[in-house]
């Protein structure tokens, strides 16, 4: 194999000097032109705000410009202000924020002008922003319990940055999170699962932001999800998790990405298929991602708009939604403005036009102030999008802005006009020197400049004519084309440039070389291993250019190895092992062009002993027909080499050489011992036939075909199948058929006959024939009767046999009569039956699909309001003559109508009916308000019911007093008029508290109630209790009811309380147990157990039993300087236990070999120690009692509070309990726990309420850098109060 590949470098140059005759025109620097903006900061420029600001502005000019900025609309003053600075001889702006400056405070929209005498030239709006990654916010986490198989949604909910985060998910191991068409991540960063397995179970789930433009990531708190399996799993139809809803809406801009996404649940998991309606996606521009629940189109354009189905499918069934997409457009250059340059006197345009969805508005500026409040230029005319200039003089310079703009975004170009009356000048190096490759095109350069614009002429050789005809082409920007240079095209070339201010020339010289060819190329070589191999590469070249050469081996560099030898014109390889198996390529390059020559080398083994040699069967030969018939022939055959592999079957295929030529179809298989078949045969079909053999190898390569036989002519076998008549039209039938194939159709002249009569009418048939198609129309047909219709087949030879006939039906028409006989029966507040009587089957003019209720409410009863009427549909397949309406609003009125229904569409609607429901019980009321707590009284208002379902005839007030243990007394029951918004009882208890029952009632019945409760005051001097009381949506008090007595002392009896709860779990750790303590609110005689287990571990909870009732219990065993995980529970009630609590117990302590409190020399030294204590007691007494003096540290520890446990000096922990029995938890109005920790309530702000453990690190700005150590603070249980003790370290970090 070989490969030739040739490259001049005179294409290159072609394709750069045509690049640049945008810019041949333009104004040398040392002629005075207007400024031009060269450089500039995008428009939207989102900084760091932790490095200096440079917004760059940079101009050309003649003279230099000057630049002055504005912010925000107005000039801003560089000088005032010490970070801002401005690059010498620029207009780029470095504003220090490294050196105590604020990014926020530099935020704005910044403009940049550039002006000299000629004109000023500004920038883009530039909107400075600097980058946000601001902290997690703070929320409460429940760990998600999910049935196997159910659907569930992780959601992510990353802080708002600029720009906004890349999400990922990942676990406490910094380990991505696997990803499928299960589970997977939605484009809102949320973590979807379409079903939930037990594998999902785990307890870190964690969602991070990464903030690319500070390099920074931020992480939120884990989720834990545990699976809990039941049997059997149900299997669910797919239902779509996102977008919600069956349509839905997307605007997207022309050159964006198109992002589309649907993510279904369901069980199996559902598979998306993406199709856009009316049309096709765009090939090479489709892309699906995220497992085919993400479809991506870029470079979107205005054909892009449609609508979008998502189709989610699994063996139950299948879930759709379309998205609608419209493709705007931010303006768009169809022609942006280019600088002018003109002589006095002469004329010339502007342009600017541009493109957008929608169309953007065009307007234009000069020298950065709109052309309307512009100075006056009388050679200026502005037309639309085209500014038009007429006689201009040297003031005419200026400089001009064009602002394209729509809602999506704008477009600003600057084009000056520069009036100059300059001679030509010719900008083209004298005498320079080009050089390319015989063949090629060559390119002659003559950049010039001249105003007027010049005229430019070529000339070959000093005296030469001027250069014409189709072998050259003659750029704009003066560069001649030779588009095949000769070797005579060689020479001196003249550039003249002239206009009526002068004339100038410049010449240069163009030589063509001899193309580089390689005349013996390297050959493909097959060496033996060991063996040595050489490649050949001789070249020929221009004498004037000098050659290199360069081996590759499969497109890189050669082996570093010495058994390569790289000669003049050739390669060798000494001593070939296998790696030196590949594609060898010598290139030759010079400085115009490159050629390359390509060979294969392969490396064999040495001839090896040979093998037995299993391979497919050689293909069988010398098929013969023999006893030819109508319908049968016979085939032989002689089988060819079985290759050590015995043949098992022989398959023989034939090719119907008259209707299908070159098609192969099977005909029979017969086993490996035979080789001789009776084939059966079909009329008027050219056969030809073939064999293949098969061994356990495979099959060989099919026969040569055999000789051809072609079959004599028949009467067609079959007729056409799937034969149907349905009319498309009220007064037509549309007969179609399947056709037969011209292998069934057994001989030439295929036709179809084509019969049809109507049904019980028609006693003769009436027949058409026709060919090549499979449908016929029969016109003029009554409106949807029934027709019988056969179709058979026919050739030149007769008839197929008699077909069967069908039942077809004349085309629909809409019904004509609507539904008789309309009544409604109301069977309750909220259900109704409608009744009527059915159509006759003849004014239905089509298949009876069934009847269609419309119904829709008049108006309330109550309110007598009327709102926006909202018909709904009920639809009731067949022949049915009843329906029932449910889910109607209570004492309303209501209208309906009936439609009968057939295929073509629905008939007239019957005569509207007015029927009414009765009233209802109402609902609750909207709120409660208890206020104005005093010593014997409280102030109750409250919010009529927001559905009435009637005319409210009272209120019911019930009440009843509740003592500390939460035992209930008497039950007092209030009637209150339904006028009434408020009322107040008194005389009732001091410093008691009084639950309520309120709800409100119609001549039906009472509604449901709403409850609260709320406390009298306490009976002392200058203390009020706070109001207590909960409501949505409070009004003011209107008015207040006459008081209510209440005097007589309630008597108590037991009630269970309404929410039974456990909270306040406190614990009390030591080195190897803790103390746990908690408050029960609920039924009397419950008994508790305490769970515990490492925090962190994915193991299961321990379970302790508490004996008894008691509120606290120890556990012991624990290991020590561990964290642990703890919560309380009850038994029977439901599972309810209390939410989880975090200890760490303290530091190992050096092992005791034994238990010296048990040891008698210990008990002993006690016994001393504790007399000696008692001596020192009465001494300090008597001293007392004679007005001696002692130390303040002896007195602070005789009133010690007995209630605070002594802690270890050492590591903070407590020390030994005194009292065995007596393990009381934590003073509960003590401002510092006895762990030496300060509770959260005396830190809101601390970080450990964004759930960072204490090993968790932070940069200045508050963001991660650190392992998450995944323990986190509880969110307060009840109130204000804490649920846990925080750990020494985070207390620290909290401490303000």
């Amino acid at each position: 194999m070989m490969k030739k590949k040739i490259m001049s470098a005179s294409k290159a140059s072609l394709v750069l000097l045509l690049c640049q005759m945008v810019s041949a025109l333009d104004v040398p620097l040392d002629l005075s032109q207007p400024p031009t903006i060269t450089q500039q900061s995008p428009k939207d420029y989102i900084v760091d705000p932790r490095e200096n600001i440079v917004i760059q502005c940079e101009a050309k000019g003649k003279p230099p410009p000057s630049f002055s900025w504005t912010r925000n609309g107005t000039h801003f003053d560089i000088d005032k202000d010490a970070q801002v600075t401005m690059k010498p001889n620029s207009g780029t702006l470095v504003i220090n924020i490294m050196n105590g400056g604020k990014a926020e405070a530099y935020e704005g929209v910044y403009q940049c002008t550039a002006r000299n005498e000629r004109g000023a030239a500004i920038s883009n709006n530039i909107v400075i922003r600097p980058s946000r990654s601001p902290l997690w916010t703070k929320e409460k986490l429940e760990p998600n319990q999910v049935r196997e198989g159910d659907s569930l949604v992780l959601h992510c909910r990353p802080p708002v940055g600029l720009p906004p985060p890349i999400i990922f998910w990942m676990d406490n191991a910094f380990q991505r999170l696997p990803q499928s068409e299960r589970v997977s991540q939605g484009l809102n960063g949320d973590l979807y699962f379409s079903n939930v397995q037990p594998e999902d179970t785990r307890e870190d789930y964690i969602c991070y932001a990464r903030f690319n433009h500070t390099q920074t990531i931020q992480q939120k708190q884990p989720i834990s999800v545990k699976v809990f399996s039941t049997k059997p799993v149900t299997e669910r139809q797919p239902v779509l998790l996102t977008p919600t809803g069956s349509t839905s809406t997307k605007v997207e801009l022309r050159g964006n990405v198109l992002l589309l996404e649907c993510i279904a649940a369901g069980l199996p998991t559902p598979v998306i298929r993406w199709i856009k309606e009316g049309g096709e996606l765009p090939a090479n521009r489709t892309f699906f991602e995220n497992f085919k629940k993400t479809l991506k189109i870029v470079d979107v354009s205005e054909a892009d708009s449609g609508n979008y189905k998502c189709i989610a499918r699994n063996t139950l069934g299948s879930a759709h939604h379309v998205i609608s997409v419209t493709v705007k457009a931010a303006p768009y250059w169809i022609t942006a403005p280019r600088n002018l340059v003109l002589s006095p006197g002469e004329d010339g345009t502007l342009i600017c036009r541009a493109n957008g969805n929608p169309k953007p508005d065009i307007s234009w500026l000069a020298n950065g102030v709109p052309i309307a409040i512009a100075p006056e230029d009388p050679s200026r005319k502005v037309d639309g999008d085209t500014i038009i200039f007429s006689q201009v003089q040297e003031r005419s310079s200026a400089v001009y802005q064009c602002n394209a703009s729509n809602e999506y975004g704008y477009l600003l170009a600057n084009a000056f006009v520069n009036v100059l009356a300059e001679p030509p000048r010719i900008l083209t190096a004298a005498n320079k020197l080009y050089q390319v490759i015989a063949d090629s095109p060559a390119l002659l350069d003559c950049a010039y400049f001249g105003s007027p614009k010049p005229e430019i002429e070529w000339f070959k050789g000093v005296k030469g004519s001027i250069l014409r005809g189709n072998e050259y082409v003659f750029h704009d920007n003066g560069t001649l084309e030779i588009p095949v240079a000769q070797k005579d095209s060689s020479g001196t070339y003249t550039c003249v440039a002239r206009n009526e201010l002068g004339k100038i020339q410049n010449e240069v010289q163009l030589e063509v070389k001899d193309p580089t060819m390689i005349i013996k190329q390297p050959e493909y070589k097959v060496i033996q291993r060991y063996g040595q191999v050489s490649f050949e590469c001789i070249i020929k070249h221009d004498s004037t250019l000098l050659p290199t050469v360069i081996w590759l081996k499969d497109n890189g560099e050669l082996p570093g190895d010495e058994r390569f030898l790289v000669g003049k014109d050739n390669l060798t390889i000494m001593n070939v092992t296998d790696k030196d198996d590949g594609t060898y390529t010598c290139i030759v390059n010079t400085t115009l062009d490159s050629v390359s020559a390509s060979a294969v080398l392969t490396v064999v083994a040495a001839p090896p002993t040979p093998a037995i040699i299993y391979a497919r069967p050689n293909p069988p030969f010398d098929l013969e027909l023999t006893g030819q018939l109508e319908r049968s022939v016979e085939l032989s055959w002689v089988p060819g080499d079985e290759n050590n592999s015995p043949i098992t079957n022989f398959v023989i295929e034939y090719e119907d050489g008259l209707h299908e030529p070159g098609v192969w179809h099977h005909q029979t298989e017969v086993p490996g011992t035979q080789t001789t078949v009776q084939l059966k045969l079909s009329p008027y079909v050219n056969y030809s036939f073939r064999v293949i053999a098969v061994n356990e190898i495979g099959r060989s390569q099919p026969s040569e075909p055999s000789e051809q036989y072609l079959t004599k002519s028949a009467n067609p076998d079959e007729n056409p199948s799937n034969v149907q008549g349905i009319g498309s039209e009220p007064d037509n039938l549309v007969i179609t058929w399947e056709s037969l194939t011209g292998f069934q159709s057994n001989g030439p002249g295929l036709q179809y006959k084509v019969s049809w009569r109507q049904k019980d009418v028609d006693d003769e048939w009436t027949s058409v024939i026709v060919a090549n198609v499979s449908k016929y129309i029969v016109s003029g047909t009554p409106t949807f009767v029934p027709y019988e219709i056969k179709v058979q087949a026919l050739n030149d030879l007769g008839y197929a046999p008699e077909p069967s006939e069908v039942i077809g039906h004349s085309g629909e028409d809409l019904p004509m009569v609507a539904p008789g006989n309309v009544q409604v029966h109301v069977i309750n507040s909220t259900l109704a039956k409608v009744h009527w009587d059915t159509v006759p089957l003849k004014t239905v003019r089509g298949h009876l699909q069934g009847y269609k209720v419309y119904y829709w409410k008049v108006q309330s009863l109550s309110r007598r309001s009327k709102r926006h009427v909202e018909k709904k549909i009920l639809t009731f397949r067949g022949n049915k003559t009843f329906g029932m309406l449910p889910g109607l609003e209570p004492y309303s009125s209501y209208k309906l109508n009936v439609r009968v229904v057939n295929g073509k569409g629905e008939g007239p609607a019957s005569p509207d009916k007015v029927f009414k429901t009765p009233e209802g019980v109402p609902s609750s009321p909207s709120f409660l308000k208890i206020t104005n707590p005093t010593l014997d009284s409280l102030t109750l208002e409250w919010g009529s019911p927001t559905h009435p379902n009637g005319v409210l005839t009272s209120y019911i007030l019930k009440f009843q007093p509740i003592n500390n243990t939460h035992e209930l007394g008497p039950l007092v029951e209030i009637r209150i008029p339904a006028n009434e918004s408020s009322l107040i009882l008194k005389n009732l208890n001091y410093s008691t508290r009084y639950k309520f029952y309120f709800n409100a009632q119609t001549s039906v019945g009472s509604g449901s109630q709403i409850t609260e409760e709320a406390v009298t005051i306490m009976d002392e001097a200058g203390f009020l209790r706070p109001a207590v009381g909960a409501g949505k949506g409070y009004s003011e008090i209107l008015f207040a009811t006459s008081p209510v007595m209440h005097t007589v002392r309630p008597t108590f009896y037991k009630v269970q309380p309404l929410y039974p709860r456990i909270r306040n779990v406190t614990t009390a750790a030591a080195e190897t147990y803790a103390n746990i303590s908690w408050e029960y609110e609920g039924p009397d005689h419950v008994n508790f157990y305490v769970e515990y287990g490492v925090a962190g571990s994915k193991e299961d909870w321990k379970k302790e039993i508490v004996n008894g009732s008691r509120s606290f219990f120890v556990l012991k065993g624990l290991t020590p300087g561990t964290a642990y995980k703890v919560r309380v529970g009850a038994e029977g009630l439901s599972g309810f236990r209390s939410s989880e609590d975090v200890f760490e117990t303290g530091p190992a302590m050096a092992s005791r070999q034994v238990d010296i409190a048990t040891q008698g020399w210990f008990i002993g030294l006690m016994c001393a120690v504790a007399l000696l204590i008692l001596i020192l007691l009465i001494v300090c007494f008597i001293r007392r009692n004679k007005g001696g003096k002692y130390p303040v540290k002896e007195k602070e520890d005789a009133h010690a509070d007995p209630e605070i446990q002594p802690m270890k000096e050492d590591d903070g922990t407590f020390g030994e309990y005194s009292d065995a029995e007596d393990h009381k938890p934590l003073k509960k109005g003590s401002r510092t726990p006895s762990d030496r920790t300060v509770k959260k309530e005396d830190s809101d702000d601390s970080l450990v309420d964004y759930g960072e453990g204490v090993n968790g690190q932070f940069n200045e700005d508050g963001s991660f850098i650190g392992q998450y150590s995944g323990k986190k603070e509880k969110e307060p249980a009840e109130g204000n109060e804490s649920s846990e003790a925080p750990s020494p370290v985070n207390a620290m970090n909290s401490f303000v």
